[in-house]
């Protein structure tokens, strides 16, 4: 539960716990039965898995996942409240927000070609933090924490500017910015004004 709490909104598997466990603690588990506390942690409420969702080849990826907290207070409590990473609560609670909302919430991915700085094409995996889905309604949201310069606002941008359908693309941000719509139709929000409306 401790290496869950600590890695929320980071992609883990079964695998990566297993080795974290015999790497650092020298504990042999296996793969199977960290798999099984994983279902149980999920079973009990405290955690939920999100999956990954290729959007290009509309497929779900089975490994890595993310897993995030029902309640927050109790994962900070339970690791002493030690990793207080504003950009890791924040998509945390952003989540289950989106799940109060009626949302069915992925990690969504897009896959490009991009040009590395050698001019070499290379394939890339750009990440969407949640695709949201509700009945025939869509929705893709990017948590950004903070967005101080150009060059961030763009990186938050790229994943988004990459998927080629008309459904809906948020940013959602602690900064204190105006609701508003860019030119390539992405939408910028506060969070707290996120959390005060009643729908995205």
């Amino acid at each position: 539960m401790n290496v869950v709490a600590s890695c929320i909104g980071g992609l883990t598997n079964a695998s990566r716990i297993e080795n974290t466990f015999r790497s650092v603690k020298g504990i042999h588990l296996s793969k199977n039965t960290v798999k099984q506390y994983l279902d149980i942690l999920e079973e009990s409420f405290l955690v939920n898995r999100c999956i990954r969702y290729d959007i290009r080849g509309r497929k779900y990826i089975d490994t890595p996942q993310k897993y995030y907290f029902e309640d927050l207070g109790l994962r900070n409590a339970r690791i002493g409240f030690r990793q207080v990473e504003q950009t890791h609560l924040m998509e945390n609670m952003i989540y289950n927000e989106l799940r109060l909302r009626g949302y069915v919430v992925d990690v969504g991915v897009v896959t490009s070609n991009m040009k590395n700085k050698d001019g070499v094409y290379q394939r890339n995996q750009l990440e969407v933090d949640f695709v949201c889905n509700r009945g025939s309604q869509r929705i893709y949201v990017q948590s950004a924490y903070r967005l101080p310069t150009q060059e961030k606002r763009e990186q938050e941008m790229a994943s988004l500017l990459k998927i080629d359908d008309s459904f809906r693309k948020i940013i959602i941000t602690e900064d204190l910015i105006k609701r508003h719509q860019d030119d390539n139709g992405i939408e910028w929000v506060n969070v707290f004004d996120f959390l005060r409306s009643d729908n995205l």
